[in-house]
């Protein structure tokens, strides 16, 4: 499999990408801010081994994080392999994960380990089975703290219960520009949901990207949970849909071809100018004006996300990044 987007197939229409995370601690260890560094290297050593125990189930490569370069983390942050909270803390810390990047378990973030599933599309169900599975195979190993009447145990009370947080990733470039995402957001709060930016809690939407996810973890099912977050999805997604029906034709037209020709030409494009001009793309190829089907408008948001032009460079100033942007943009076009 390919990474989720370079998932061409799956990544038309309105939801870009589904992911299902679960918090996980041991039973018989302190959370991690109570952890020593002895304590720690316990718990990757540990997580190793249960890891090499299912690798009939799935394959999986153990990554020590200091092995890996500050640029690289900040890349994988950016390809949403990992959280900006495991990235800002990862030092003396491990991750497991597959050849697609698809599948990752962050282990000593705020919790002993973080399961990460993401797929490209609307397939939560895929993702939470995937990830149900890794559960199950890894408890079997290291026995989770559990109670029978709150659930899962984690660090923060937010989480317990269910430990899951199930999102989707919404590409709504006309709610936004007709400022409802606000009132969408305000909407789903009432309702145990929560809207955020393309990285999650505490980002801004970049390219019209955000991310609805559950908020509720105690007294409900996972099942439930992630039922609950597809059903309003799925209004968003028609209210985008009923905003795009809409709008003047001819002055979309100009606009996406507008943002094309930009990117096109350019030889110096920076990330707030670029964000703007893909998600006009976006929009005009999943609307049919944009039939060139070598244009791939999420694998350019990743590609050219800061990190991800930094990541092969020991030094790169803020005008070269942007030069180097305006390269790839133009050669992937």
């Amino acid at each position: 499999m390919s990474c989720w987007y370079k998932d061409y197939d799956a990544l038309g229409g309105i939801v870009i990408s589904s992911r299902i995370r679960l918090a996980r601690n041991l039973s018989n260890m302190p959370f991690p801010r109570r952890m020593d560094a002895q304590m720690l290297r316990t718990l990757k050593e540990r997580v190793k081994v249960a890891v090499d125990k299912m690798q009939d189930k799935v394959m999986l490569k153990f990554i020590e994080m200091n092995d890996i370069p500050e640029n690289e983390i900040k890349a994988m942050v950016e390809r949403h392999v990992i959280s900006p909270d495991f990235a800002n803390s990862c030092r003396d810390r491990a991750i497991a994960l597959s050849n697609d990047e698809n599948i990752s378990i962050m282990i000593g973030e705020e919790d002993h380990i973080r399961i990460q599933v993401i797929s490209a599309g609307n397939s939560l169900d895929k993702a939470y089975e995937i990830a149900d599975m890794i559960d199950v195979a890894l408890n079997e190993s290291l026995g989770f703290a559990f109670d029978s009447k709150l659930g899962y145990l984690t660090e923060c009370p937010t989480n317990i219960g269910t430990g899951l947080r199930a999102s989707l990733m919404l590409h709504l470039p006309v709610c936004e520009s007709r400022g409802e995402i606000n009132m969408i957001s305000d909407a789903a709060s009432k309702i145990g949901l929560t809207v955020r930016g393309m990285y999650g809690e505490g980002s801004k939407a970049s390219a019209s990207f955000y991310q609805i996810s559950n908020q509720i973890t105690l007294g409900i099912s996972e099942k439930n949970a992630i039922e609950n977050l597809k059903v309003i999805a799925q209004q968003i997604v028609e209210r985008e849909k009923s905003a795009r029906a809409d709008i003047d034709k001819l002055n979309l037209m100009d606009t996406v071809f507008r943002s094309l020709g930009a990117l096109k030409y350019a030889r110096i494009m920076s990330s707030d100018e670029f964000t703007k001009h893909i998600s006009m793309i976006k929009l005009g190829v999943d609307e049919g004006i944009i039939e060139n089907n070598n244009i791939k408008p999420v694998e350019l948001l990743i590609s050219a996300q800061p990190y991800m032009l930094m990541k092969n460079h020991i030094a790169i100033t803020p005008l070269e990044r942007d030069e180097a942007r305006a390269t790839m943009i133009r050669g992937l076009l």
